[in-house]
């Protein structure tokens, strides 16, 4: 697909008469295809699939109604039931949201497709009423309205997660991005005991997914967001754990993790580098002692000589004395003329 055929997400947003986190929703879901890495880099849009997307019947509205989002209160209207019994149903995990924020209370706020919903109040109208069945996670068989007074087993941090990574594992066929993908929703001591290779740990790292983008700006709200992020319960890091050691697998299989030598390899025919020098000690920082050693070693160094048996400076003495009687005498005949 040549650059010139695709549209950015920006473009292809705005003929599809979606904002932006409508756009984003739509390509996750895979309601809008696009091109390009999941990670590695921008998706792009196909200028034929906005093309066959603005020709679909009903279009912008039935494109917009399959990527919209509601929460608790509307969506127990939807489903025409009590919203404790909504709350109820999604902690149970039969309800699986799509998306969360935090409201400026920092209290974390559910998002599910409105489509869903509707396709599971007609699909399972004996959930809308009555007393609540066991939980169909496979739990020690609590029924739904004990997971709600039970601290710890909300079903839908850890559904969300696993429905992210599904979507995210969707979009990319790289193996090494999939392994950021899983590895992603595990703690650093976690990922560091399976992935005990620096290298391959930062590779990982490097391809690391937003999970949740736009987090808040506040640290409580950042670590709030973080908690949701990590996997908890003990089957989900199990499953993860297995999952990302075959994924890591394939990966090794497919091509080694950047290491400093291939990002930075070595000119051909490059000489080799001459050792370095010595430095020369400083004078005013040498010890004393070693000065003085210096000092005398200069002065028993045995003078040059010049030849004849007769050193080199004695010669020019005498040398020197003969130039200057010279000059004397012809001074001195100078005068007496």
């Amino acid at each position: 697909m040549e650059i010139s055929e695709t549209l950015a997400a920006g473009r292809a947003a705005q003929e599809l008469r979606l904002r932006r986190g409508e756009f984003e929703l739509a390509t996750q879901l895979g309601h809008v295809r696009t091109v390009g890495g999941a990670l590695s880099g921008r998706r792009r849009v196909a200028r034929g699939e906005v093309e066959r997307l603005r020709r679909a019947a009903g279009f912008p509205d039935a494109l917009r109604e399959r990527v919209r989002t509601v929460g608790t209160a509307e969506g127990a209207d939807l489903m025409d039931i009590s919203p404790g019994r909504f709350t109820r149903l999604a902690r149970a995990g039969y309800l699986v949201p799509v998306r969360f924020y935090l409201n400026r209370y920092r209290a974390v706020v559910w998002l599910y497709l409105a489509e869903e919903l509707r396709a599971f109040a007609s699909g399972e109208p004996g959930l809308l009423t009555g007393r609540l069945p066991r939980t169909p996670t496979g739990g020690s068989g609590t029924t739904a309205e004990g997971v709600e007074e039970k601290a710890g087993e909300d079903c839908r941090p850890r559904n969300w997660r696993g429905r992210r990574i599904g979507l995210l594992l969707h979009e990319s066929d790289d193996r090494w991005e999939r392994a950021a993908i899983v590895g992603s929703v595990l703690d650093p001591l976690q990922l560091a005991e399976l992935v005990p290779d620096p290298y391959e740990r930062a590779s990982l790292n490097r391809l690391r997914p937003d999970l949740a983008p736009g987090r808040p700006g506040s640290e409580a709200g950042r670590e709030a967001v973080q908690r949701l992020l990590t996997a908890d319960d003990p089957d989900e890091i199990s499953w993860h754990r297995s999952s990302l050691t075959a994924l890591l697998a394939d990966a090794r299989r497919d091509r080694q993790a950047p290491r400093p030598n291939d990002t930075l390899p070595e000119p051909v025919g490059a000489p080799e580098p001459a050792p370095p020098l010595e430095p020369a000690p400083t004078p005013e920082l040498a010890p004393p002692q070693t000065a003085r050693a210096s000092v005398a070693a200069r002065e028993a160094e045995p003078v040059p000589h010049g030849g004849r048996g007769r050193p080199l400076l004695t010669r020019l003495k005498i040398r020197r004395g003969r130039v200057r009687e010279g000059a004397a005498a012809s001074r001195g005949g100078g005068a007496d003329r």
